[in-house]
């Protein structure tokens, strides 16, 4: 049996959780299905950019690099920063265990 993930995410009122990760599944999922508030309005399908997290700088290295997609959706998210990423587009890997995350301000 495999190790179980995690990730940490931070949520807006500064609070970090552990989640549990499976292998495979987007960050925005994960932490969808834990219950914390991230909206995902078009599900993962690059679509929008209502699950915009920051990164921790330790982590953004490991990640696979933001696609030419990614980076013009996140020109419609708020308060974007250097290590923002959209959550759908972040596939959790062992080697990502432990990614540190902080959900971003929404919008409304």
């Amino acid at each position: 049996m495999s190790e179980e993930l995690h990730i940490l995410c931070t949520d807006r009122d500064g609070v970090e959780h552990n989640l549990p990760a499976l292998e495979g599944w987007r960050i925005m999922e994960i932490i969808r299905d834990n219950g914390l508030p991230i909206k995902a309005e078009c599900g993962g399908a690059l679509e929008c950019a209502t699950c915009h997290v920051y990164v921790d700088p330790d982590w953004t290295g490991k990640l696979v690099p933001k696609s030419d997609e990614e980076d013009e959706k996140l020109d419609e998210a708020f308060m974007v920063k250097r290590n923002s990423r959209l959550s759908c587009q972040i596939l959790m890997r062992p080697d990502l265990d432990g990614l540190k995350v902080t959900l971003a301000p929404e919008t409304d």
